[in-house]
């Protein structure tokens, strides 16, 4: 017999219990390892008045998660809003600079690059178009 101490039944249940919980936290916290999760959308969505993005202006549209930029060329611009450090939704947009409030990486809404860690993946570009005076992102956009 070794001279360890045997643990009790309410230490070996304990360390049970927690185990998944730990697991989850780290998971939530996890990285994606450089890999970008698009979460672009799969069909066309329309996003509103093309009038509602004025040259020179950018507008964070937070139910689609796309923000979309209109140049001074007159191009649109458009960009998922995921975070792609931990898939959270960014819901704030300051001046071009998109910001996650999960762990405060930021990026640049005209470009998609960051700007800011711990997101090391640029935004990915979402197709983006007029169609009769509406902005419509999204595949064969």
């Amino acid at each position: 017999m070794s001279g360890r101490p045997i643990p009790s039944r309410r230490t070996v249940l304990r360390g049970a219990a927690v185990a998944p919980v730990a697991c989850l936290g780290l998971t939530a916290c996890s990285t994606d390892s450089g890999r970008a999760t698009s979460a672009a959308p799969t069909v066309p969505v329309e996003l509103g008045s093309a009038g509602e993005v004025p040259k020179g202006a950018t507008k964070l549209f937070t139910g689609e998660r796309i923000v979309v930029t209109h140049a001074d060329d007159g191009t649109y611009k458009a960009f998922s809003t995921v975070c792609t450090h931990a898939q959270c939704p960014i819901n704030t947009l300051e001046g071009t600079e998109l910001i996650c409030s999960c762990h405060g990486s930021k990026f640049d809404a005209t470009t998609g690059q960051v700007l800011h860690d711990p997101a090391t993946v640029p935004l990915p570009e979402v197709p983006v178009t007029v169609k009769g005076g509406k902005l419509v992102a999204g595949p064969e956009a």
